[in-house]
């Protein structure tokens, strides 16, 4: 194996909360422990496409272990392997501009390029290491949807936020004996709806891997009335589905390699349950992006130093072409072949149904919309 002397990072996909402690790990033992040097694409694989990036140096990330976003920026929608250019007359069309990628990493004399992604950023990281690339991938997604890992960093501190904001309207819903619904993100995966809903004490929880009805849900709403409860807060994923398997789209984005953007069933479900519930006003809030911004709470701090660390000793072990990963408290790694081809067939990790935290969140008296 050639040694080792440069490595490059990259950033893809939306921002999520522990991106810039990643960041800072892999500068530091990079630097630290063994001696490399450190650059980074801007705005994800189009920097590396226009050979944008800046020097990583220890002063640039010491105090940004706890800044949400990432230093480097970010893109979604740029796939140096369908790339928009422009076609000569004034139009666009799309390109395999792969090999200018890579030729620029050898001009920088980069031995290793680490992603930090989801699926989509992990895709493309995968086709360059067919292309010869010595890759490294750290997965990344609030949505704590990949496979190949227990727990994503940014998951726990977007978890922390969407506990907030129903820990906040429980007061507001006991104090006018209102129904109110809270949206969160998570797309297909109802990880941080269930984490977020039980953790604040929603009374129901609406997820993508359990269809509901609203008899159902005005069901529950009546037995708390009964109880002496007459308010009640649900946590809804934006992409949880009515029973005919139904979802709300919020809009489509054209140019992007994922257009569908959910988004809207809690601002849906007010109109209909106000209809359903005449005795209660029924409100909607959608904290959106929010729950992706902000300083990283303590649990991704620490998650991200392991990520990072791991990174850096797979890339001195050459084990390239390879996924960072964490099971059980080992960490560990998983080849991108393996991430991506569970991603491609629908393979991601979803709450499972029958699982013991819905079994808990049953128990309990938590509602899902299903019963």
């Amino acid at each position: 194996m050639k040694e080792i002397k440069k490595i490059a990072l990259l950033s893809g996909g939306g921002d999520c909360p522990g991106l810039n402690a990643v960041i800072r790990t892999i500068t530091k033992t990079a630097i630290e422990k063994f001696g490399w040097e450190v650059i980074g694409y801007v705005f994800g694989y189009r920097g590396l496409y226009t050979n944008n990036y800046i020097d990583l140096t220890l002063d640039k990330v010491e105090d940004i272990y706890k800044e949400g976003g990432t230093i480097l920026y970010s893109s979604n929608k740029d796939n140096l392997f369908d790339y928009l250019v422009d076609d000569g007359k004034g139009g666009k069309v799309k390109k395999d501009v792969s090999d200018v990628g890579v030729e620029n990493l050898k001009k920088d004399g980069v031995d290793c390029l680490v992603v930090l992604g989801g699926d989509g950023t992990l895709t493309s990281a995968r086709d360059f290491s067919r292309k010869g690339v010595n890759v490294i991938g750290v997965p990344k997604t609030m949505d704590n949807d990949l496979s190949c890992t227990d727990v994503t960093y940014g998951f726990m501190s977007a978890m922390s936020v969407g506990t907030e904001f129903i820990d906040r309207l429980q007061t507001t819903a006991k104090s006018h004996h209102r129904v109110i619904l809270c949206e969160l993100m998570g797309r297909d995966a109802g990880w941080i709806t269930l984490y977020a809903g039980l953790a604040g004490n929603a009374a129901i929880c609406l997820i993508p891997e359990i269809p509901f009805t609203l008899e159902n849900i005005v069901k529950c709403v009546k037995e708390r009335d009964a109880k002496g409860l007459p308010y009640t807060v649900i946590a809804v994923s934006e992409g949880a589905k009515y029973a005919d398997g139904t979802k709300v789209i919020g809009k489509i984005v054209e140019d992007s390699p994922d257009p569908i953007r959910l988004g809207g069933i809690a601002k849906q479900l007010e109109g209909q349950l106000e209809k359903l519930i005449p005795n209660h006003e029924v409100r909607s809030v959608n904290p959106g992006h929010i729950i992706r911004g902000g300083d990283i709470g303590a649990y991704d701090r620490i998650l991200s130093i392991r990520y990072g660390v791991s990174a850096c000793e797979l890339i001195n072990e050459g084990k390239f072409g390879n996924v960072v990963t964490i099971n059980g408290d080992k960490m560990g790694y998983t080849s991108l072949e393996e991430v991506i081809g569970a991603a491609k067939f629908g393979r991601q990790k979803h709450v499972d149904p029958n699982g013991e935290l819905v079994r808990d969140a049953k128990a309990i008296g938590v509602c899902f919309g299903d019963e």
